[in-house]
């Protein structure tokens, strides 16, 4: 009890909250413009008359960044600032260095995982904690390199996708094993393939499934590729991405009894409001949601599910 209240006043402090009481609102301010998420993000924690809406924290200010060279990003970029400008009334500003001087917490939306890495570092050297939107980075090696600078200045931070939170509720102690399905368009300057878009279907495997994954096989073909998996206790999963688009699907397998196996297919939930709300409690408790061991194992399962399709099939275990 004594440690809870310590680790509560050193936020507090670092927050600039006297002990006890949260600020009204904290500042948050969006890096990269170029995701429709900017928007929902941002509506969800406005939008005082929507029943999804999230208090405790609002957006004020953006730096637009973008990646001339990605079409998803320079065709949205300037869109999207203008619609968060007149619509929300957030404060576009011409560089990072000039955002960090006024916010409390930064919501790290390119949609580029390619540039995250520079951006996380200007960002954990200001000490601003930060929640980075899916792709956390095109790399493992650069998964690895932000989990490390973010450690070494102290800083917490987190990654997830919004369906983790349509799955959440199908977790269960007597899972035995899952399917779960999903788009898996492709971006060859993101190197590690599901990186781009299929990690948001590797991201409910793992609500699902939890850390632990030991081996995969990849069977892959023009229109899929099929992910199977294996645990370390024993359990085991199916993982499919689409080409170029499907949408987003789950079956989970539980062992109730001894002699009773039970499917359950459930109807997902998009919303934004979930992952707000976590998001929110981070910047005020310095608290991940989502453990940042599980999310690199995630991208060593990616990783380790590309040298299966390029070895042609062969099963590979997780590094």
């Amino acid at each position: 009890m004594r440690l809870e209240r310590l680790h509560i006043a050193v936020l507090a402090v670092a927050f600039c909250v006297p002990q006890g009481v949260w600020a009204a609102d904290l500042r948050l301010g969006i890096v990269g413009t170029d995701t429709s998420h900017v928007l929902t993000f941002t509506e969800a924690l406005h939008d005082t008359s929507s029943a999804q809406h999230v208090p405790g924290a609002r957006v004020v200010v953006a730096f637009k960044g973008g990646s001339p060279d990605l079409p998803d990003s320079a065709t949205r970029v300037e869109g999207l600032a203008k619609e968060l400008q007149t619509r929300f009334g957030v404060t576009i500003v011409d560089s990072l260095a000039e955002l960090l001087t006024q916010v409390d917490g930064v919501l790290l939306t390119s949609v580029d995982g390619r540039v995250h890495l520079s951006q996380v570092r200007e960002i954990v050297a200001a000490g601003k904690p930060l929640f980075i939107d899916k792709p956390l980075a095109s790399t493992v090696k650069d998964a690895r390199e932000i989990a490390r600078v973010a450690k070494q200045a102290g800083v917490p931070w987190f990654s997830t996708s919004t369906l983790r939170y349509s799955v959440i509720g199908m977790r269960s102690p007597f899972l035995s094993g899952v399917y779960v399905w999903g788009p898996g368009p492709l971006d060859s300057r993101h190197q590690l393939e599901m990186s781009w878009y299929g990690i948001h279907t590797v991201e409910m495997l793992y609500t699902l499934m939890g850390r632990g994954c030991e081996e995969v096989t990849t069977s892959s073909s023009t229109y899929a590729d099929v992910v199977s998996c294996r645990w370390k206790d024993g359990r085991v999963g199916s993982l499919r991405v689409l080409r170029p688009y499907s949408a987003f699907g789950a079956v989970v397998f539980r062992k109730e009894s001894p002699d009773k196996q039970v499917a359950e297919v459930s109807p997902l939930d998009y919303s934004a409001a979930p992952l707000m709300r976590d998001v929110v409690t981070f910047f005020r408790t310095g608290v991940p949601p989502v453990p940042n061991d599980e999310t690199l194992e995630m991208f060593e399962f990616m990783e380790a599910s590309q040298r299966s399709k390029e070895a042609g099939g062969k099963p590979i275990r997780l590094r």
